[in-house]
């Protein structure tokens, strides 16, 4: 057991990549990082300094609540519906800048493993949710080019259409009611590094949205899909990056940290303590599916188990799980949840309370300094075990009131490995072999 006095921490895990866009290079992008910075720390200019910290980390779960409906295929279910006119936007964890276009222009977008495409908005807009930053106009472009609906690359696409002049169109919604429409083109997409040297990739497919809606922020322009999908943005540098990107995840206690997220050579996760898990193919591909066999607490295992059926064995599919960088909390099969609650509340014995955050269902008083003896909580994958610790498990939400980050999943959700369970780990995904491989890692020191 390991005695756990929670400090003020909590891990809304948006982060900005910073990168400025300038001394343009042709050279191989075999390896190269970019710098990230947490949503919520004082150097993102998302940060509110109006707001508390406990004000983030609800605004952070109402988000992850609603992020999980996106992996619903028909409709927005449960509490999300409640979250849904709180919140400034519910549309990802992660911002990156990137530049489209020559000469290059600056992008703000949400980067998603959860997504492939990357869109943002385009001039002219027939329908487009308010944006600060001005539009990407194509026209400005001399490097972009619209596809035709006879291309492989349209019919990539999971609905591919074709408007007027052969133009192939793209149209994704998401299940928390979001969309964007527009046309499928190529271009020119570049980075910065963080050493310095900026890396440039010619004739990226990208969208260009002229019809967007939903709980998307004024502050950002679309989305980066990281994604497994073959219009992903990892997808389409495979052969640059070997299909490898990485991250590692820092507590918001740490938020004067800057970390990274990593792409090719400089994304390898290996060595002692990494434990490669094995990726599952599964419809739809650009979710990063792995094999969920249970979850310990201290000694005491508790097999997985749909909610589905009272045949715990027999529920064991593969790829009965998502990792997601961008989903604050890990969401559970109820029937599975509700016995590692319970085997948790047992091994903690402490004084259980009531949440000011209805989703959260564990919950313990530490006023007057009171300490709870959190026990190690291992999950296990097919492929591998991951040992988590208390910055994974638990996170403080007012002042004397401590929670446990993992929830029940609302019927027709898919179960999510959120990010509060990577806090700490160096996380790294191999498209070409198909594993992601996680490493106990102290984030601050990357």
């Amino acid at each position: 057991m390991s005695s756990f006095n929670l400090p003020s921490l909590f891990t809304t895990l948006t982060i900005i990549c910073l990168i400025n866009i300038s001394k343009i290079s042709q050279t191989s992008a075999d390896g190269f990082s970019v710098n990230l910075i947490h949503r919520d720390s004082p150097f993102s200019p998302l940060y509110n300094p109006g707001e508390s910290q406990y004000d983030r980390l609800r605004k952070a779960i109402a988000r992850s609540v609603i992020r999980a409906n996106r992996f619903s295929p028909t409709k927005v279910v449960g509490a999300a519906k409640d979250f849904q006119t709180d919140l400034e936007y519910a549309d990802g964890e992660y911002i990156m800048k990137y530049s489209v276009g020559t000469p290059p222009f600056n992008v703000f977008s949400i980067a998603d493993t959860g997504s492939d495409l990357i869109w943002s908005q385009c001039k002219p807009c027939d329908l487009c949710y308010k944006q600060n930053a001005p539009l990407f106009d194509p026209k400005s472009s001399s490097t972009y080019r619209v596809f035709s609906c006879q291309t492989d690359q349209c019919q990539e696409l999971p609905l591919p259409s074709c408007r007027a002049g052969n133009v192939c169109s793209y149209s994704y919604s998401y299940g928390d009611s979001s969309f964007s429409d527009g046309d499928l083109a190529a271009d020119t997409i570049t980075f910065n590094s963080t050493s310095g040297r900026s890396v440039q990739f010619p004739k990226v497919t990208i969208g260009c949205g002229r019809s967007n809606g939903g709980t998307f922020s004024n502050k950002t322009s679309g989305i980066v899909g990281l994604g497994g999908g073959p219009l992903s943005l990892v997808s389409q540098l495979k052969s640059a990056i070997s299909g490898k990107f990485s991250y590692c995840m820092a507590p918001l206690s740490k938020s004067d940290v800057i970390t990274k997220i990593n792409f090719g050579s400089n994304a390898v996760v290996s060595g002692s303590g990494a434990v490669s898990i094995p990726l599952v193919d599964k419809d739809p591909d650009a979710y990063y599916y792995v094999t969920l066999k249970g979850i310990s607490v201290g000694t005491t295992m508790v097999p997985y188990k749909s909610s589905s059926s009272n045949n715990v064995n027999a529920d064991v599919d593969e790829g009965n799980i998502i990792v997601d960088s961008g989903t604050v909390l890990t969401f559970l099969p109820s029937d599975m949840y509700s016995e590692v609650e319970s085997v948790l509340d047992k091994a903690i014995g402490g004084k259980r309370s009531d949440s000011p955050i209805g989703f959260l269902k564990l919950c313990y008083n530490v006023e007057d300094g009171n300490e709870l003896n959190i026990p190690i909580v291992t999950v296990h994958f097919d492929g591998g075990d991951v040992q988590l610790h208390p910055v994974n498990t638990f996170v403080r939400i007012t002042d004397d009131l401590v929670c446990f980050t993992m929830v029940p999943a609302s019927e027709g959700l898919v179960p999510i490995y959120g990010n509060l369970s990577q806090v700490n780990f160096l996380v790294g995904y191999d498209i070409v072999n198909k594993q992601v491989t996680f490493k106990p890692t102290d984030c601050t020191d990357q």
